[in-house]
């Protein structure tokens, strides 16, 4: 996850679909990306969980119409997925990584790229994932009275029901990332698709881009679990300080009834 939501830049052409799962260095694939095309990158974890509630609410139609799987339901999906996307140089992280032949059709010259990692490593960051999910409930009634991020508790579901349409009800965090290779290789053309380790640095990323190494820049490095969990702990403060203020309002209001009917 990224640090800020990134701003569309008109007349900007998508140029990399990041077809890397969540926890495999998205956010400094993300800060590569937008160093080496010059250009803003929309990385879809943090577009959703800070960007504007449109951002959260335009893929959750996009997810259920592709859900919906049908020929027109899909076609409205691609226009969405285009006018969603306009201006930004590259996609990264989720919900795009469960789109890739979607956004492929969109944008038949866009490179695909892969980040990949340790998959015994990955599993065990997800749990966190798994966490969030398992108190869905208390999210809902904490974040309800936020803009945008109330919708992340649905927004998590039509994710888990994307993954279990592309890699079978056994495709949680234990068997998706292995899946999600198998996937990749069998949707995306063999020359059209790369994998890197953001741990490896410049080199690979720019070989797959056809460009030279940045001089005496250093490579992003930025750590997902904490870009995540701040953002969480985050939006959880935000969501008390929300219902504190309108209890406090409700209680006041309530106490001044009280006292004008005495």
């Amino acid at each position: 996850m990224g640090q800020a939501p990134s701003t569309p830049q008109p007349g900007t052409n998508l140029r990399v679909i990041g077809a890397g799962l969540p926890r495999t260095g998205t956010a400094s694939f993300s800060a590569a990306l937008a160093i080496l095309l010059a250009g803003p990158v929309y990385h879809g974890g943090t577009q959703t969980s800070i960007g504007p509630p449109k951002e959260i609410t335009t893929w959750m139609k996009i997810m259920r119409l592709i859900l919906n799987e049908n020929p027109s339901d899909r076609q409205q999906a691609l226009t969405l997925i285009n006018r969603q996307l306009d201006g930004y140089a590259a996609t990264t992280d989720a919900p795009g990584s469960q789109l890739v032949p979607e956004l492929m059709e969109v944008y038949p010259d866009a490179k695909v790229i892969c980040t990949v990692r340790d998959p015994v490593a990955w599993e065990k960051s997800m749990t966190q994932v798994d966490g969030l999910v398992r108190s869905s409930w208390f999210l809902r009634v904490i974040l309800l009275p936020l803009p945008g991020v109330r919708h992340y508790v649905d927004y998590l579901g039509l994710t888990a029901l994307q993954w279990r349409r592309i890699y079978g009800r056994n495709g949680g965090p234990g068997g998706a990332y292995h899946k999600h290779i198998e996937w990749l290789k069998e949707v995306v053309p063999e020359e059209r698709l790369v994998f890197v380790d953001v741990r490896d640095g410049w080199e690979p990323l720019c070989r797959a881009l056809g460009m030279e190494v940045p001089k005496d820049v250093s490579f992003p490095r930025i750590n997902d679990s904490e870009a995540i969990t701040r953002t969480v702990r985050q939006h959880v403060r935000r969501g008390v300080i929300r219902w504190v203020g309108l209890f406090l309002v409700v209680g006041g209001v309530s106490s001044a009834v009280y006292f004008l009917r005495r």
